[in-house]
């Protein structure tokens, strides 16, 4: 017996990723948490202000059983349960027991001074990111009218001061830029082809879950709300380290991957090319019914009208639970610049068993400025990731590395970009 045994644990799980942290934190006393059911917050999906009534899992992979072990689709291998028998605690619940407590300690520190809590309970043991010799990772704030976000950098060891490419990398719910770091393994590939990475963060004071809010009218804007910062936060570092503004580009996973759809329909003279990996498109959602109508496969792309569409590259998973995989062709679908393009399609199989489906659309000019990877059986989680990080799936192709292919082949029109 343990001091956890007659507690409902996933019943606090499932209060603490709703946001109800009082209520949950009231259960771990032994007292009754007197609230009403409200449904999750799902991963992509909406986290701040106002409930829905339909419950939708934060995440459809099935955490590993022990650290360093990969994140697995429902189904697939050992330890894929996705739920566990009532009464028993196993991997997936230890994990979500972890990450409680954490959401615990930020709302009450006095917790922290409580011995040996969350010891032992299975939670992954994060590897410090690794910085070579000559190489930087470091933090920097990024301030405006819309409020201030923090975001880490990454400088390669072959950085001497030339103009190199940036990558802004946007991370999913629940997620960090250390985190998102480690499971895309960006900051590796960026000392191997030499270019900058940003990660900007989302701040729990702005989603409980630490979403991007791109289901909000008002962080859908030119100028305005989340995407006045994250520009704002590009060309900081396009400015700090006289970087190419011709070759800036931005990336993200699931509602991070929405928040570079929305970059993408907002300064398409900031970023030349996109990568959206489990996303949705721009303009999908106004609010959080539309949100969650959306990520289950409702509702239609907003025409992007004048704006000038955005070479785009696009993973999701046929077998997402989270957000249906139709938004991956939404995106595609949204991102068609005018003109007569040219598709191929091809089949084939990642190294660790993932079968996919790429098509790739090319102009007249021959330049590929759509691809589109469907990975079959696929859940949601960055495809061909680093078990170090969260919502990863090793054995998919390295989206990651077909990212920056697309994205080195792609150089802007202009030099600047007017906030």
């Amino acid at each position: 017996m343990n001091a956890f045994s007659g507690i409902d644990m996933g019943e606090v799980t499932r209060l603490t990723r709703a946001g109800q942290l009082t209520e949950a934190m009231a259960l771990l006393q032994g007292r009754s948490a007197a609230a009403k059911p409200q449904a999750n917050a799902p991963e992509g999906g909406p986290g701040k202000n106002g409930s829905t009534a339909r419950s939708w899992p934060t995440i459809d992979m099935v955490a590993p059983r022990t650290p360093g072990e990969a994140w697995t689709a429902p189904g697939f291998g050992k330890g894929s349960d996705s739920e566990a028998p009532s009464g028993r605690t196993d991997a997936s619940d230890r994990q979500g027991l972890a990450e409680t407590l954490r959401s615990l300690r930020e709302r009450f520190p006095k917790m922290g001074a409580i011995p040996g809590l969350g010891d032992g309970l299975g939670s992954p043991q994060r590897s410090p990111i690794r910085v070579p010799d000559g190489a930087r990772y470091e933090e920097r704030t990024f301030s405006n009218a819309a409020g201030s976000r923090t975001y880490k950098v990454y400088v390669p060891s072959g950085y001497t001061g030339q103009a190199l490419p940036l990558v802004v990398m946007l991370h999913g719910c629940t997620q960090s830029p250390d985190d998102f770091a480690s499971g895309t393994r960006m900051n590796e590939l960026a000392e191997e082809q030499t270019f900058l990475v940003a990660y900007p963060g989302q701040p729990q004071s702005a989603n409980m879950q630490k979403c991007w809010n791109w289901f909000n009218a008002a962080d859908q804007q030119r100028g305005a709300g989340e995407p006045s910062l994250i520009a704002g936060i590009a060309q900081e570092v396009v400015r700090e380290f006289s970087a190419d503004s011709r070759r800036v580009y931005i990336a993200g996973l699931s509602a991070g991957g929405a928040a570079a759809a929305i970059m993408a329909a907002t300064y398409p003279d900031l970023f030349a090319a996109i990568g959206v990996h489990s996303g949705l498109p721009y303009g999908a959602a106004k609010d959080m019914p539309s949100a969650f109508a959306a990520m289950n496969g409702g509702g239609t792309a907003q025409p992007l009208g004048m704006r000038a569409s955005v070479p785009t590259i696009v993973f999701h998973g046929d077998a997402d639970r989270t957000v249906n995989a139709s938004n991956g062709d939404r995106i595609i679908a949204q991102a068609k610049p005018d003109g007569a393009l040219k598709k191929v399609v091809t089949r084939g199989e990642s190294p660790g068993g993932t079968t996919y489906t790429r098509s790739v659309q090319s102009d007249q000019s021959g330049r590929e400025v759509l691809e589109q990877w469907v990975l079959h059986g696929a859940g949601h989680a960055w495809s061909g990731g680093s078990a170090n990080g969260t919502y990863t799936d090793p054995r998919g192709p390295d989206a990651s590395r077909e990212m920056m292919r697309f994205f080195m082949a792609h150089t802007g029109a202009s030099d600047t970009a007017q906030l």
